[in-house]
């Protein structure tokens, strides 16, 4: 079945990265189609009223307009060029373009939803030392106000094609499994692993408990490794109905001795997996937006994450 990603792009390294990212996953969702889509900067309102009493205000409008359309198509040419020198064929790449309306973020979404993609894929800017915790620009407002469609932040230059997804047992985790399995359906060579880091109490209760509670942590381990298990059937049936093979599913729970989204990026980093697949919300506090996922997307480098609501 043909998969639809909007492909977001501008004239930034960032865009670039993004877009050879979308070529080389192609090995790994099949029938992928891309849509190159450019918001064109916004002319000036006060430009805008001149415009309608002054006949120099009116050339210029023109003509601002005219050399917007004029980048927008040469960003749009040069993107859909690098994605056909990557062995992506013509016909599966068109380019869209429009004037800003809403703003950008907005105007991606609004867009994605109408056309009924399966993804957006965005370029994450580089964060300076004093931005580590701040994730910003137009790919943090996609993946904090996007309910519908899942969004792919791609940072820097992603080599592998691994995929790792991240469950903790919620119902987002059960959708980044639908989404997951729909966009690797068929793929006969995947190995997808699905990393789970077992919770403690304090995941569940603002409470400082202290050491003594470790009983209780055990008790909800016991629960948990219940509920992961049965997850995990549930997910490999999905799995399985998208055409993979029991031997092409496997699930890593480990001990939490750290920070959820830390071990999440420890275990990319060791396992080298090129693409993180993780819920927005979750269990508890796990995975909340703000939380584990910003954790997740903050931190992250050289990786791409794909977020789903």
């Amino acid at each position: 079945m043909e998969k639809k990603i909007l492909l977001v792009v501008d004239g930034s390294i960032h865009s670039t990265r993004a877009v050879t990212y979308a070529a080389r996953i192609s090995s790994v969702v099949k029938e992928l189609t891309y849509t190159l889509f450019y918001v064109q900067p916004t002319v000036s309102q006060f430009l805008l009223d001149e415009a309608e009493a002054s006949l120099k205000a009116r050339a210029e409008l023109k003509r601002i307009i005219r050399k917007n359309a004029e980048f927008a198509k040469t960003i749009l040419k040069k993107h859909k060029t690098r994605l056909i020198g990557m062995g992506i064929g013509e016909k599966r790449v068109e380019t869209v373009t429009q004037q800003k309306m809403m703003g950008i973020a907005r105007d991606i979404l609004e867009y994605a939803q109408q056309g009924l993609y399966d993804a957006i894929l965005v370029g994450r800017r580089g964060l300076s030392r004093l931005q580590k915790t701040f994730m910003g620009s137009t790919a943090a407002k996609l993946v904090e106000h996007s309910r519908v469609v899942p969004v792919w932040v791609v940072d820097g230059d992603v080599k592998s094609m691994k995929v790792m997804l991240a469950v903790d047992g919620s119902e987002t985790s059960l959708r980044a499994v639908d989404h997951l399995g729909f966009m690797v359906e068929g793929n006969e060579k995947i190995k997808v692993i699905l990393f789970h880091v077992t919770p403690r109490l304090r995941d569940y209760c603002v409470i400082d408990f202290d050491e003594k509670e470790s009983e209780v942590d055990q008790v909800i381990a016991q629960g948990a490794r219940r509920c992961i298990d049965h997850f995990y059937s549930h997910a490999r049936r999905k799995f399985e109905e998208a055409g993979l093979q029991e031997n092409q599913i496997e699930l890593k729970v480990v001990k939490r001795t750290m920070d959820v989204g830390k071990a999440i990026l420890d275990e990319a980093k060791k396992g080298k997996y090129g693409t993180v697949v993780i819920g927005r919300r979750g269990v508890g506090k796990a995975f909340f937006m703000g939380s584990v996922s910003r954790h997740v997307l903050d931190k992250i480098s050289e990786r791409a994450v794909w977020v789903v609501s």
